[in-house]
This record gives structure tokens, C-alpha cells and sequence, in this order.
């Protein structure tokens, strides 16, 4: 067994897979139940504020109020998808079932685990964002083929947030807690974060804040991606999702190993 800092790594480019793996195929079992599940939710934003507010509102930017809400429900879908999987899902397989357990006394690091964990739910954050670009694209609302930008973009922010919900799960001694992150980070990050409306239209102080956080990054990519426009500022957004993966990745190791290897 790897000791010391070394057992938070990850210890080689594929260990990860078999994590992966082991979570996909207790998902594959009750998939169609899980995509539909994660749907709900934006859907019904996307449709009951695009169709019914959107009349009141009117064009947003050069776009109809559900165009402009599409990336937003988007980049909101794969937040919810990511955190969701790991805050409850991997803590369960780490707290209740102690499938980390086991799996640390194979060949894998607990880097591992945690690479794979994470992967799996970037992977969970890819498809459920997917599935409502597939719905908006159906009704017209996303512009082809400028949308498959917005592919990776659903990958980095699923990646993103589940790296920022690992060093949740880390610290929280049990599911009682989550709902604090949910409450008071979550939701919101979902209206600071220009997902539901512009961010210019709040006070300047609000503003500042908006431009620090992780989802209104991943909406100003995905954006322009959606609508068919030139982004701005492109490089600067992925490099803070970028930011926002690895630093509490690296975060999450520390306080795993010291949570479960003492």
C-alpha cells in the first residue's frame, strides 16, 4: 500500500478508469430514471421562466428571453448534476457503503478514487447538460453548429464543480450538512452568476462579486456558444474553471487523506 503524501495522488494517467467504471455500471441500472430525474429541474426553469416571464420581459441581449436562458439552464444543469453525484453519491460510497475502503486495499491510491470520482461526475455533468441542449436545439433555440463548442465547456464546468463539492464532502461529518452548501452557495450562485438574467443589470457590488464565480464563467462560455456569437474573454474563462478544478482537487487529497488515513 502507497504511504504517505504519494497515497493521495493519483499513482499513474489510468487507474482512475476503473473507478469510472465501477460507478457506471451501478448508474447503467437505473439510467433512464437518473437522466429524466436530472432534466426536471432546468427543464422546467427553461419553460416555465422562458415561456412565462420571457413575455413580459422580452428580447435579452439580442435574444429571446428562452434563448438567453438555454446556456444558463445549461451550465446550472451540469453545477447541480456534478455536485449532486459527489456531495451525496461519493459520500456514500466513501461514509455509508465504504466502498473507498475497499478499494484502498487494491492497487489504487486514494488519488485514484478521487480522479475517478470526479471524472464520473464531469461525465454525469456532460450528460445532463447535453440533454437540454438537445431539447433547446429540437425547439430552435440553439444555434448549429457553434453549439458543439459548448461540449468541453459542459465537461470543464462538471469537472469544476464536483472538485469544489470533494472539498465539501470532505469536511462534512455527515449528509445533514450539504444542504448548507446547497442553500448558501448553490442557489445563490445561480442568480449572481448570470445564468437566469444579465449580471450588468445588478448593483455594482453584486457585479463584482458574479465575476468571480466558477458558473458565471462556464455562462459566458457557453453563452456565445449557444447563440451563435463570437465569446469574449475566452482564454480568461477557461483558465478560471481550470483554476477552480485543480486547486481543490489538490485541497480535497489533503483533507481525504488526513479524514481517511490518519
Amino acid at each position: 500500500m502507497v504511504e504517505g503524501w504519494a497515497a493521495a495522488m493519483p499513482a499513474n494517467a489510468w487507474n482512475w478508469i476503473a473507478v469510472w467504471r465501477r460507478n457506471y455500471l451501478a448508474w447503467k441500472k437505473i439510467a433512464i430514471a437518473a437522466i429524466l430525474g436530472n432534466l426536471a429541474d432546468p427543464l422546467i426553469y427553461l419553460f416555465a421562466l422562458g415561456f412565462g416571464l420571457g413575455i413580459m420581459v422580452g428580447p435579452v441581449d439580442g435574444a429571446s428571453y428562452i434563448a438567453f436562458l438555454v446556456a444558463g439552464m445549461v451550465a446550472a444543469s451540469a453545477m447541480t448534476s456534478a455536485t449532486f453525484e459527489t456531495i451525496y453519491a461519493a459520500f456514500g460510497r466513501m461514509h455509508s457503503q465504504r466502498s473507498w475502503e475497499a478499494i484502498l486495499c487494491t492497487q489504487l491510491t486514494l488519488g485514484d478514487i478521487i480522479l475517478g470520482e470526479l471524472t464520473w461526475a464531469a461525465t454525469k455533468a456532460f450528460l445532463a447538460g447535453t440533454a437540454i441542449m438537445v431539447v433547446a436545439s429540437i425547439l430552435g433555440y440553439t444555434a448549429w453548429p457553434s453549439a458543439l463548442y459548448a461540449l468541453p465547456v459542459v465537461v470543464l464546468t462538471g469537472f469544476a464543480f464536483a472538485s469544489l463539492a470533494m472539498v465539501v464532502m470532505a469536511l462534512a461529518p455527515s449528509y445533514d450538512y450539504f444542504i448548507f452548501y446547497q442553500t448558501l452557495v448553490l442557489t445563490p450562485m445561480l442568480f449572481l452568476g448570470g445564468a437566469v438574467f444579465p449580471v450588468s443589470h445588478l448593483p455594482s457590488a453584486f457585479q463584482q462579486v458574479g465575476r468571480f464565480l466558477p458558473l458565471a464563467h462556464a455562462v459566458d462560455l457557453l453563452r456565445p456558444a449557444l447563440l451563435g456569437r463570437p465569446g469574449e474573454s475566452v482564454g480568461l474563462h477557461i483558465g478560471a474553471l481550470c483554476v477552480y478544478t485543480v486547486l481543490p482537487f489538490f485541497l480535497s487529497a489533503a483533507l481525504l487523506r488526513r479524514r481517511l488515513m490518519p
